[in-house]
C-alpha cells in the first residue's frame, strides 16, 4: 500500500472514531403553556424531549410527569437534565417525555389538590390544583404530543409538597399513572405539625379558615388507600427519604420528621394490594443531594418494574 493510500486510511479510521466518540444528542426543554378549564388561565409547564426525538410523530412515548416542592417553580426540575440524557442514552429507562408544571396557587404551597379556602384579606383564595393537573394538563399534553396515552406509561414523581402530589395522584387517579416516585415526601399521618406549611397558606382550608383537620384526613393516603384497591389496578411505587432532613425542635413531634414519616407511609403502603414498592433511605438533607440520586433510583425502579401494557385493562 502506498504511503497516500496508508495516509488516507488513517484519516478516515481517525474520523470514524470521532464519529462513533461522540455523544448522543441532548434532550431539549421547552417553555409551554395552555389555556386550564379548571384554573381560568394559562396553565405553564415546561417540556422536556428526549435525545432523539423523532418528530414525524411515528413514536409513541411514556410520559413522567414532576411535580415541584412547596415555594418552588417549574424551573426547579431542569436540574436533572443531564440525568435524564444519560439514562436514556445509555437504555437505563425508555425515552420519555417529561412535563414539568408550575404550581403557583396558595402562594406556591397549594400541595396539588382542589382547596376549598375562599380567602382572606392577606392570603388569596386556593384553587382546583387536582383538577386542572389531572383532567385539563393530561389530556392537553396526550392530544399535542405523540405520547402513549395509557395509564402503565405514566409516570408521577415529586419532592417535598411534590412529593405529596406524586402520592396522591397515583392513588386517587390510577387510572391516569401507573407508577410514582414519592422523594421526601411531605406527608403527615395522622395530622401535620403545628409549624407545617399544610397549616400556613389555605390548602387544606374550607371557608376562610385556613386549614381543616377533617379535609386534610379526608385527602390523606391511608383515608384513600380503600378505594385504590377496590379498583384492582397494579401500581408501582419508589419512596425515597435523607437521614438528615430536617427534626423538628419539638421532640414530642419526632414522629413528624419527613424520614420518620416516609417510613410510616412506605409500612402502609407495602401492605396495599396491587402496590409494588421499594423505600430508599440515604444519606442526604432536604435537598437535591437527596432528590437527584434518588429520582435516578427510582425512575429505573418503576419502569423496570411496571407490568405489561394489557395489565392496563385489568
Amino acid at each position: 500500500m502506498s504511503f497516500l493510500a496508508r495516509l488516507a486510511l488513517g484519516v478516515f479510521c481517525l474520523l470514524a472514531a470521532g464519529r462513533a466518540a461522540t455523544p448522543q444528542s441532548e434532550g431539549t426543554i421547552q417553555s409551554r403553556s395552555f389555556p386550564s378549564a379548571h384554573l381560568g388561565k394559562d396553565l405553564a409547564y415546561l417540556l422536556y424531549l428526549p435525545p432523539g426525538f423523532d418528530a414525524t410523530g411515528t413514536t409513541r412515548y411514556p410520559v413522567v410527569y414532576l411535580l415541584h416542592g412547596r415555594g418552588d417553580k417549574l424551573t426547579a426540575w431542569t436540574t436533572i437534565k443531564p440525568e435524564l440524557d444519560r439514562m436514556i442514552a445509555e437504555g437505563r429507562i425508555p425515552a420519555v417525555i417529561a412535563i414539568m408544571p408550575d404550581a403557583p396557587s396558595s402562594r406556591r404551597a397549594g400541595y396539588y389538590i382542589d382547596s376549598q379556602f375562599t380567602g382572606t384579606d392577606k392570603l388569596p383564595a386556593g384553587e382546583p390544583v387536582e383538577s386542572a393537573f389531572t383532567l385539563d394538563l393530561v389530556a392537553h399534553v396526550d392530544v399535542t404530543y405523540p405520547t402513549k396515552t395509557d395509564r402503565l406509561s405514566r409516570v408521577v414523581a415529586g419532592y417535598s409538597m411534590g412529593g405529596y402530589g406524586a402520592l396522591r395522584y397515583a392513588l386517587v387517579h390510577p387510572e391516569l399513572f401507573g407508577a410514582a416516585i414519592v422523594l421526601s415526601p411531605a406527608v403527615y399521618f395522622p395530622l401535620p405539625p403545628p409549624d407545617s406549611s399544610t397549616r400556613e397558606f389555605g390548602a387544606f382550608g374550607r371557608g376562610a379558615q385556613l386549614f381543616d383537620d377533617a379535609i386534610y384526613t379526608a385527602k390523606n393516603y391511608p383515608a384513600v388507600i380503600p378505594a385504590f384497591v377496590a379498583t384492582g389496578l397494579p401500581l408501582v411505587m419508589f419512596i425515597a427519604v435523607g437521614d438528615d432532613e430536617r427534626a423538628l425542635a419539638d421532640p414530642a413531634q419526632a414522629s413528624h420528621d419527613l424520614d420518620y414519616e416516609a417510613h410510616t407511609l412506605y409500612n402502609h403502603i407495602r401492605r396495599v394490594p396491587g402496590i409494588t414498592s421499594e423505600l430508599r433511605v440515604i444519606n442526604g438533607p432536604h435537598d437535591w443531594a437527596t432528590w437527584r440520586p434518588t429520582f435516578i433510583e427510582g425512575a429505573e425502579y418503576v419502569f423496570a418494574k411496571l407490568p405489561p401494557r394489557a395489565a392496563a385493562q385489568r
